[in-house]
């Protein structure tokens, strides 16, 4: 049982804050071209997804959770010098990277959580240079890169799963004797690959939520260290279940209807590559936006269709809020933590 401590209770809310964030705009993004196809509607999209989205971060999540919570920053040598301090640290990330999310949400903007995380995490390490907890050199800058070197190629490998998922069924489709019979066959496939990526989505950011509050307890030796309880993965994926029922929609316009015109083979197609993608990474610890590998995917099921086929306005004003996540993030959180810090709490 974890005794009450103000500041404990204060990162556990967090968590809870940063789940609900994930919830509202990565769920809902990946849920995002079931929607806009048809497939499903809101209501459906919310139990699918909340059953499966649980069941992937409890039985994968805790492989990303330990990169999020330790691959990143020395937290080892910080806890040598004072525990506090990471516990303020992982505070500062998950409020840093929740307010973003927020705010990214409110204007239907679908950025990565992942990013947000790793970008305040960062921010954390660095501001804790300042302070001489630790120094440059020993931030996981290799991890670091190999992190954000994921980002880059994922959606690229999404992108080109998706098109030659799509261009396969096209080409027995423009065959098919009854198209549109064939098309509504894959309405119900799309419901299967719909909870594919939710099982996925679970399974490697349920570790953005709660990711920094795993390294805030083990730091206190109130878990385990290098463990991460079945109870704060539950947590985590009942706070993202509960972002997605209350302010999900708002994201799931823009990938399910912004980006190209859907339709159950284009879902199919898109979802499909995606949690592939992304259920790889998770088995291998890495931390991959979701969002990313979504958003390439549905650009490559478009690009099956011809480039005109595609809203390039809309891609640029998400490629713009991929690129400035991690430095806005990373600043939020330097500034979050210096203010905790001059406060003496």
């Amino acid at each position: 049982m974890i005794p009450f401590d103000p500041i404990i209770f204060a990162v556990l809310i967090a968590g809870l804050y940063m789940a609900w964030n994930i919830g509202a705009n990565d769920l809902a993004n990946a849920m995002g071209t079931s929607v806009g196809s048809g497939a499903l509607n809101i209501k459906q999209v919310i139990i699918l997804a909340g059953t499966l989205e649980l069941l992937g971060a409890v039985f994968f999540g805790s492989h990303v959770t330990k990169t999020i919570a330790n691959g990143i920053v020395p937290i080892d040598t910080i806890i040598q010098s004072n525990p506090h301090i990471v516990v303020l640290g992982a505070l500062s990330a998950i409020l840093a990277a929740g307010f973003w999310i927020t705010f990214a949400t409110f204007y239907h903007l679908p950025v990565s959580t992942t990013h947000s995380i790793v970008g305040a995490m960062l921010g954390f390490g660095l501001a804790s240079v300042t302070y001489g907890f630790i120094s440059i050199t020993s931030i996981k800058w290799v991890v670091l890169m190999k992190i954000v070197a994921s980002w880059i190629i994922s959606p690229i490998l999404g992108g080109i799963l998706a098109f030659i998922i799509f261009s396969i069924i096209r080409y027995f489709l423009q065959r098919s004797e009854f198209p549109v019979k064939f098309e509504r066959t894959f309405g119900y496939l799309q419901i299967a690959s719909a909870g594919y990526v939710a099982f996925a989505h679970g399974s490697n950011d349920v570790g953005n939520a709660v990711g920094p509050l795993s390294t805030a307890l083990s730091a206190l030796n109130l878990i385990d260290n290098g463990q991460t309880p079945t109870w704060i993965l539950i947590v985590g994926g009942v706070g993202i279940v509960i972002g997605l029922a209350t302010w999900g929609t708002r994201v799931i316009k823009t990938i399910g209807c912004g980006i190209t015109e859907l339709t159950p083979t284009r879902g199919f197609s898109a979802e499909f590559a995606t949690a592939t993608i992304v259920i790889l990474h998770s088995y291998s610890s890495l931390p991959i936006s979701t969002t990313h590998v979504l958003v390439g995917s549905v650009i490559g099921v478009g690009l099956a269709g011809g480039l005109a086929s595609v809203d390039l306005s809309m891609i640029g004003k998400i490629f713009v809020s991929w690129v400035i996540t991690v430095p806005v993030t990373a600043l939020t959180s330097a500034i979050i933590f210096m203010g905790l810090m001059g406060a003496g709490i």
